[in-house]
């Protein structure tokens, strides 16, 4: 019988009892929801991106899905700051870690939803500076290395709870953008990398928005090679996500360099019990290969 070894691990200032977090995006707009995803084996979770203001998000279709990826065009749908309170309530019910995300056009913007975030109980506030579909938001603002690095640095300097800043694989350096970023308590490597896909019988692009965001195995390599660069170049906490579909995947991401990981698309494709799954994977690795816990793994691949 496997006897699971000590999942525990801190990321980004955050204690979690698995190093498996709910990604922002994927059943995390309902307290409910979530609570049950925690319950069920992940070790924290990730709420939607919310705004300022409530926002419907584009007309359908929004998604594009494949075997091996999904590129979606949602348009960053939120119910707004002000209507998320009971949500994140129901959701702390579970006595597990919520990170509240949030995206806004500049530093003013992302203070007055993390100091309404701090007021909901969220242990850390997860910026969303890559969303790449949404124009005035997300790669926009997180590809310009003096707007991140004011952004951050008003957070910092304003709010007494954990700043994570996720970051986009639509940059030409993902080097100076970490950098940028670097005041972060951790970093998030990747959001999802954009995207398009094509009816070629209608001959049109299939998303009504033509552009989306690509995320799934296909991604992997890309959010690997980030954490691990990011790591090697820079130093900085991560945790990491893009692709995460077994524990074998969750373990690539820690010898990079994450000292945790999100699972997204994963969750759509197998179902809430992926949590429980890939954790005892990493359970029956760590036990076979001699690992302690998570922290021994993390970031042994970085030469």
């Amino acid at each position: 019988m496997l006897i699971m070894r000590n999942l525990k691990t801190t990321a980004g200032g955050v204690s979690f009892e698995n190093p498996l977090i709910l990604a922002s995006g994927i059943l995390d707009e309902n307290g409910y929801t979530i609570k049950r995803i925690l319950e069920e084996g992940s070790g924290g979770a990730v709420t939607k991106s919310i705004g300022m203001e409530e926002r419907d998000g584009y007309m359908p279709p929004v998604v594009v899905e494949h075997e091996n990826y999904i590129i979606n065009a949602m348009g960053l749908p939120n119910p707004g700051i002000e209507n998320f309170g009971e949500e994140i309530k129901i959701a702390r019910t579970a006595g597990k870690p919520i990170i509240g995300s949030i995206y806004a056009a500049d530093p003013e913007g992302f203070l007055n939803l993390a100091e309404k975030m701090v007021d909901y109980g969220v242990q850390a506030i997860e910026l969303n500076l890559s969303c790449p579909h949404v124009k005035g938001f997300g790669t926009e603002v997180g590809s310009d290395p003096v707007l991140v690095k004011e952004i951050v640095k008003t957070l910092k300097g304003s709010i007494d709870i954990p700043i994570w800043s996720k970051l986009s694989p639509n940059v030409t350096s993902i080097v100076d953008i970490g950098r940028a970023a670097s005041d972060s308590d951790g970093i998030v490597l990747i959001n999802t990398v954009r995207a398009m896909a094509i009816d070629i019988y209608a001959r049109k692009p299939v998303l009504k928005n033509t552009y989306g965001g690509m995320s799934g195995s296909s991604i992997k390599p890309v959010g690997i090679r980030m954490v691990y660069e990011i790591k090697k170049e820079l130093g900085l906490n991560i945790i990491g996500v893009g692709g995460i579909e077994s524990a074998e995947d969750a373990i690539e991401y820690i010898m990079a360099g994450a000292s945790a990981v999100q699972i997204g698309t994963a969750v759509w494709k197998y179902g809430r019990n992926i949590f429980s799954t890939i954790n005892s994977g990493i359970s029956k690795f760590m036990e076979d290969n001699g690992y302690e816990n998570i922290s021994k793994m993390t970031g042994v691949a970085v030469q």
